[in-house]
């Protein structure tokens, strides 16, 4: 590992040096390049940088502790500084390693999600729209930009479905983890003699495929146009801006109805198809990830749950993890982030497992 951090530091000086010539400063692409290199390579260099600090002082805290012609005082005070130098070095070491771990190329993408009503009628319906302005609220928070492809409204304000596509650079790495059905436990407001009742909505989410990824040839769709439904004045419902794509070879149905053009509709429902094209292909490509992903997102059974909000408790538990935390207003407002990191956590430690073994 130790040439490794070296090759990984001397590419890093190498970049610097490159950011400082005339050359390099006058092409703004190879800049953008070299800047991200930078700064993957930055957190490795610093990490490597600072472990060598703490192995030189141990090394000399050992030397002064094994030298019995230093004074007393001295040798004491090493011996108090060797242990815990000793668990930084193991801590460093630990992240390093996790450091090293090869990026996901998936992980800087952007993000389509979808939201579904699960199990539970209308009560399931009110909480999908609860969930989908949890992430609307996140991603907000993140400084992502959120635009609703598509948006089947149910009855008292709930939702039967929603697509929104999220915008930002690593939005793919945040969101991956929240596939799955969500659980809830909770009185419904038409619920009169006050018992909680369980349902259920399923969220997925797939990297954002460009046509690089994915090519469509025109053969393989069939275009339906229609009249939009919902919100949006006399001409939703009299325009044929709506448009349903279907994919033969695979029977993939996409449609978007959120835009009055329907050439926007069609490039907004061409990007969900190719994310859905992609995401099958990497499914089946990985057999293992596609038994995941399929136990995550399930039917919307009430059983099959990636995470449960109890409401009268106030909490919510990620059973993939094991993290509760009883914090579920500010949880729906959007701060998600203290299920996320744990969530990051096992998936590199999984990740940084296989590579080794």
């Amino acid at each position: 590992m130790l040439e490794t951090l070296e090759a990984v530091e001397a590419r890093f000086h190498e970049v610097e040096a490159q950011l400082q010539d005339s050359a390099v400063v006058s092409d703004p692409k190879r800049v953008r390049e070299l800047s991200k290199l930078r700064s993957e390579l930055e957190p490795v260099v610093l990490a490597f940088q600072a472990q060598r600090t703490r192995l030189k002082q141990l090394g000399e805290a050992e030397f002064i502790l094994g030298d019995r012609t230093m004074d007393a005082e001295y040798r004491e005070l090493a011996e108090l500084e060797i242990p815990d130098l000793k668990k930084a070095i193991a801590e460093g070491e630990a992240e390093i390693r996790r450091l090293l771990i090869p990026k996901d190329p998936l992980d800087a993408k952007n993000v389509i999600l979808e939201v579904r009503a699960g199990t539970g009628g209308e009560e399931a319906a009110l909480f999908a729209a609860e969930i989908f302005r949890m992430y609307m609220r996140f991603a907000e928070r993140r400084g992502f930009k959120a635009t609703v492809l598509d948006e089947n409204q149910a009855d008292q304000g709930g939702l039967k479905e929603a697509v929104v596509e999220i915008q930002g650079e690593g939005a793919y790495s945040l969101f991956r983890f929240e596939s799955g059905v969500h659980r809830v436990q909770r009185v419904p407001k038409t619920e009169t003699q006050g018992r909680i009742h369980t349902s259920a909505c399923t969220v997925a989410v797939m990297p954002e495929a460009e046509e690089v990824d994915i090519a469509i040839h025109p053969n393989d769709l069939r275009v339906d146009t229609f009249c939009s439904g919902g919100k949006g004045g006399q001409s939703v419902n009299t325009t044929k801006s709506a448009v349903r794509l279907t994919h033969l070879p695979t029977n993939t149905v996409v449609q978007c109805q959120d835009e009055r053009s329907q050439l926007k509709n069609m490039a907004k429902a061409m990007t969900v198809l190719r994310s859905r094209l992609l995401a099958k292909a990497q499914d089946e490509a990985d057999a293992t990830h596609s038994a995941l992903r399929k136990s995550q997102v399930g039917s919307g059974d009430r059983s099959e749950k990636i995470r449960t909000y109890n409401f009268p408790q106030g909490r919510v538990t990620d059973h993939r993890v094991g993290v509760t935390l009883h914090q579920l207003d500010s949880f729906m407002g959007g701060l998600i982030e203290p299920v996320i990191e744990p969530l990051r956590a096992a998936f590199e430690a999984e990740r940084l497992q296989a590579l080794e073994a």
